[in-house]
């Protein structure tokens, strides 16, 4: 008995630690795709995010599911899909994050500080 609840929170403690970077990559993702629409002159890098997310270990279908769920989000359902309700939770805390993050240092300044943490996720338009 000793043995099976050590095991059970060995199982508990190891989920949130996935989705813990999920939620991370999540953000990420969202932060480069709001600096292309927000940001004069910037594109995103899609094969540099599938990358990344394979460096996280994410599952392959990762960057597929997180854009089409902020499609969908952004859209108010009109494009992309309706993924799982934790993908969907993760995508809309991630994006109050970054409207505040864009109120509270402004919208100039928030995209310039996105060409500087995003450089690998996003590119000047050619």
């Amino acid at each position: 008995m000793r043995y099976g609840l050590f095991i059970l929170g060995l199982t508990a403690l190891a989920a949130p630690a996935h989705a813990e970077t999920r939620a991370a990559y999540v953000t990420m993702m969202l932060q480069a795709f709001a600096a292309k629409v927000e940001c004069p002159g910037v594109d995103v890098a899609y094969p540099d995010l599938v990358q990344k997310a394979r460096e996280m270990q994410l599952p392959d279908e990762t960057t597929e599911q997180v854009r089409k769920a902020i499609a969908y989000m952004h859209t108010g359902g009109k494009m992309g899909e309706l993924e799982s309700p934790d993908l969907m939770s993760e995508v809309a805390l991630a994006t109050k994050t970054i409207d505040l993050d864009q109120k509270r240092i402004g919208l100039p300044d928030w995209c310039e500080a996105q060409k500087t943490k995003l450089s690998g996720f996003i590119r000047t338009k050619n």
